[in-house]
């Protein structure tokens, strides 16, 4: 049977204006090449939202998995046998190494043991005055806009930027996080557009054009951070450990093992990548969502206003906003920053009823996902109240960060920051839509909102 979270009394929303058409037709690989380049959504076809699995041949055989039990079997059950695909490491590597995020088998299974204990429950409330700075910043930013229409888009990734470095290099002059940020944006920009290279599956030797000219700005990234790592290891922690500390000072509990400067340096820039983009994007959907929906936003609101006033959120008021976690929850269901997941096939397997061969490209396409018939109440409609129940919500239905061994080790730490900033954000402002400016979803590596969030800001 399929599984449908019902929705009891809960109210009518309308469809979101801000969506992708999906492809109604087949491609032809120059065709999907080019739509790719522009928006990986756009190749996603129309029937991945009303089916358990789509296949297919592109330069070579893919498939789309949108069935629960079948995704499980990637995610979980036979993780080794569906390493990440190479199209994804070709498209990082060069900026994060062989950290958490691309390294497989053994070299992954000892870094996930020395980090985990980084993120803990103890530490990640310990970084949340962090988060509760940047969102009293972002409310002065907003504050001195005055009447103007604001972009919150590029508000929240200032805001999530300042938590990530601050949680990361906390207090270290020589990091120049302006530096480190450009760098960041401008490898995006070029590595994120699909090279047809690497759809043919050519080995990472062969140079890809457009990758060539951010190198100078990761490797003077690199520099800056390995710097930074050294001058701690000399200067010592920090009263309250960041993010640094705690991983110089992990080790493997197995091996004993711990990260030398480049296997710091490559997590480290990874968490920064992964850390500030993903939850700024959250927020800038979320945001939408708010000026979308008055009445949402106005329950929000009461909810925040309940619990701190019009001051600013922190880790002591999480567990009284439950509405505000469930808007993030919707808000993730909706836009998924990171909207597809691509695994190659090592061995033969049967994935929901179809025949899966070694070297084929399987993909989750979590945006489909999300929005599939088969699997969720009037998919296209933003309900928060879906989440006010999360034990009702399948597993594998709802993968914001992924799930098995490989779920993101920062799913908390950006869940708590998403909640603090954006509670504090509604206490004091009430946000309404700029006409003619809805954004259009559009993913390169995570799913952006092209055009921006323009909202008026009224102080409440």
């Amino acid at each position: 049977m399929p599984y449908i979270p019902e929705i009891t009394g809960a109210p009518s929303h309308v469809a979101l204006p801000a969506h992708v058409p999906l492809v109604r037709e087949p491609w032809g690989m120059l065709k999907s090449l080019r739509a790719a380049r522009q928006n990986l959504l756009s190749i996603i076809p129309e029937v991945a939202t009303r089916q358990p699995m789509v296949s297919g041949k592109t330069g070579r055989r893919w498939h789309m998995v949108m069935d629960p039990d079948a995704i499980r079997r990637v995610l979980l059950e036979r993780v080794e046998d569906y390493p990440k695909s190479l199209v994804t490491k070709n498209l990082l590597r060069p900026a994060i190494g062989e950290s958490l995020f691309i390294a497989e088998g053994a070299h992954w299974r000892w870094q996930r043991r020395a980090a985990a204990p980084v993120f803990s429950h103890r530490n990640v409330t310990n970084l949340t005055p962090v988060m509760s700075a940047a969102a009293e910043a972002a409310c002065t930013r907003v504050a001195d806009a005055g009447p103007r229409a604001v972009n919150m888009a590029d508000e929240m990734v200032r805001a999530t930027f300042d938590v990530i470095s601050d949680v990361t290099f906390s207090g270290d002059e020589g990091f120049d996080r302006a530096a480190i940020h450009r760098a960041i944006d401008a490898y995006i920009a070029e590595a994120g557009k699909i090279s047809l290279f690497d759809m043919l599956g050519l080995p990472d030797w062969v140079p890809r054009p457009g990758r060539m000219v951010s190198g100078q700005a990761l490797k003077e990234m690199k520099r800056v951070a390995d710097a930074s790592i050294e001058g701690r290891r000399q200067g010592g922690p920090r009263a309250v450990p960041d993010l640094l500390d705690l991983l110089l000072a992990g080790e493997d509990p197995e091996t004993k093992r711990q990260m030398n400067t480049g296997e710091l340096r490559d997590n480290l820039l990874t968490f920064i990548v992964a850390g500030h983009e993903t939850t700024a994007l959250t927020l800038g959907w979320a945001l939408y969502l708010m000026g979308f929906d008055q009445a949402a936003q106005d329950r929000a609101r009461a909810e925040a206003q309940a619990a701190f006033g019009r001051g600013t959120a922190t880790a002591t008021h999480l567990e009284q906003l439950p509405f505000l976690r469930q808007i993030i929850e919707e808000t993730l269901r909706l836009y998924p920053p990171a909207a597809i997941l691509s695994r190659t096939a090592q061995k033969a397997d049967t994935l929901a009823g179809r025949d899966v061969y070694p070297g084929d490209t399987v993909m989750i396409p979590i945006y489909a996902l999300h929005r599939n018939q088969l699997l969720w109440q009037d998919p296209d409609q933003f309900r928060p109240e879906r989440f006010e129940n999360r034990k009702a919500i399948q597993r594998y239905a709802y993968l914001p960060f992924g799930d098995g061994p490989r779920i993101c080790i920062g799913a908390s730490f950006a869940l708590q920051e998403a909640v603090i900033i954006l509670a504090t954000l509604l206490a004091r402002y009430r946000f309404t839509p700029v006409p003619g400016h809805t954004p259009k979803p559009v993913m390169i590596l995570t799913l952006r909102p092209e055009g921006g969030v323009w909202l008026q800001a009224e102080a409440v």
